[in-house]
C-alpha cells in the first residue's frame, strides 16, 4: 500500500482526516461522535480498531467533539500540544501525548511535523505527514499565510488547503459582526482569495494531489472557490471536501 489519505468530512459541523501507509494509519481530528466516525470509516473501507492514534489539531468542537470518547473505547494515544490539552475537558484520555514545542514526532512509519498556525486557539497545530521522501500537507483553520506556514509546506506531495469563505458572502451574511471579525482576521480563517496566494506563493513542484476543504457552507460556494483557484494549480485535478461525505482515497508516490 502507497502512502494514502482521505477526508471523513470538513466544514465547521466536523473534521475528521485518515492518513495510512501498510503499517499505520492515524486520524487527524475527530469532530465526530464515535457513531459518526465509525459511519464515515466503513464508508472508506476502515474500521475504528485500524486507527493507531488521533492527532488533534485543536481544541474547537469541530476538530475534536469526539476525541474523549474515541480515545477511552479504543485506548489510542491522543496527541496535542499542551495549550490544545488545557484548553478543553475531554474526559479522561488513557494515553495523552504531548506536542512540546512543536517538535516532530513519529507514529509507526509516518515522521509528524507540527507547524504553528495563526488560529484563535489556544496553541493551534496543523501537520505535514512525511513517509519515504514523500510529504503530505494539512493546512487548514488558519487565518494568515505566514512565511512560517510557506516554508513548512513547500514541496507537498499532497496539500489539504483551507478555503473557507468569500470576504463579500462573510460581509453579507448571516454571521454577527463579531463572528464576521473572527473569521474573516489573522486570527480566523483563509478566504478563496488567501487559498489562491498561498498556492501561488508555495513551491509545489511535486504536488499530485490537492484537496479544498473547510468550505463554509454560509458564507462562501463552490463556484466562488473553483473561481479564485482557476489556473492556480495548473492543470492539476482539484478535490474540493465537504461536510457530509467521505473522499475516495488519495495515493502519493514517487513519480
Amino acid at each position: 500500500m502507497s502512502f494514502q489519505f482521505a477526508t471523513l468530512g470538513s466544514g465547521s459541523k466536523g473534521n475528521a482526516t485518515v492518513i495510512r501507509t501498510s503499517k499505520t494509519t492515524i486520524l487527524l481530528d475527530c469532530g465526530f461522535t464515535l457513531r459518526e466516525l465509525t459511519a464515515r470509516l466503513a464508508l472508506v473501507g476502515c474500521s475504528p480498531t485500524d486507527l493507531d492514534a488521533v492527532i488533534v489539531t485543536h481544541e474547537h468542537s469541530d476538530h475534536c467533539k469526539g476525541v474523549g470518547a474515541t480515545a477511552r473505547k479504543l485506548k489510542m494515544p491522543v496527541y496535542m500540544t499542551p495549550g490544545t490539552r488545557m484548553a478543553r475537558d475531554y474526559g479522561v484520555l488513557p494515553n495523552a501525548k504531548l506536542i512540546e514545542g512543536y517538535q516532530p514526532f513519529e507514529i509507526g512509519d509516518i515522521n509528524v511535523l507540527p507547524v504553528a498556525v495563526p488560529h484563535d486557539a489556544r496553541e493551534p497545530s496543523q501537520f505535514v505527514f512525511e513517509r519515504e521522501g514523500l510529504r503530505l500537507g494539512i493546512l487548514t483553520d488558519l487565518g494568515c499565510i505566514t512565511p512560517h506556514v510557506l516554508q513548512a509546506y513547500s514541496y507537498c506531495d499532497g496539500l489539504i488547503l483551507e478555503a473557507n469563505h468569500d470576504p463579500e458572502m462573510l460581509s453579507f451574511g448571516p454571521y454577527p459582526p463579531s463572528l464576521k471579525l473572527r473569521v474573516g482576521g489573522d486570527w480566523g480563517h483563509l478566504s478563496n482569495g488567501q487559498a489562491a496566494s498561498f498556492l501561488s506563493l508555495a513551491q509545489l513542484p511535486n504536488l499530485q494531489h490537492l484537496v479544498v476543504a473547510h468550505m463554509s457552507e454560509k458564507n462562501n460556494s463552490l463556484a466562488k472557490v473553483k473561481l479564485a483557484l482557476e489556473g492556480h494549480a495548473s492543470a492539476l485535478p482539484i478535490y474540493y471536501a465537504n461536510q457530509t461525505t467521505p473522499s475516495d482515497w488519495f495515493s502519493l508516490s514517487h513519480t
